[in-house]
């Protein structure tokens, strides 16, 4: 019987016999896309090295913690408040 690498070769030729007129344009399509890939790569790359650097330190922002209230077990998890004027489910 044929192996795995054997049927991928079959599968390719059969593939291009059938495909014999479209191959040059797909090839053609693959190239441009190829171009297109590295030249956003490189702008992407240049945009970065253009980029202010990021603090070392990570921000920390204080905030305060609600206490549960009454009636929030039906609102979801403990603490969420529905916004004004909306009920709660």
């Amino acid at each position: 019987m044929f192996g795995l690498s054997e049927l991928a070769v079959i599968l390719i030729v059969v593939i291009a016999v059938l495909a014999a007129k479209k191959l040059p344009e797909l090839t053609r399509s693959a190239g441009k896309s190829a171009r297109i890939l590295k030249a956003e790569a490189r702008a992407m790359k240049e945009q970065e090295g253009n980029a202010p650097k990021a603090p070392a330190t990570p921000r920390i922002i204080q905030g305060e913690t609600l206490p549960p209230t009454p009636g929030s077990e039906r609102a979801g998890r403990t603490g969420d408040t529905p916004p004004e004027g909306r009920p709660t489910r």
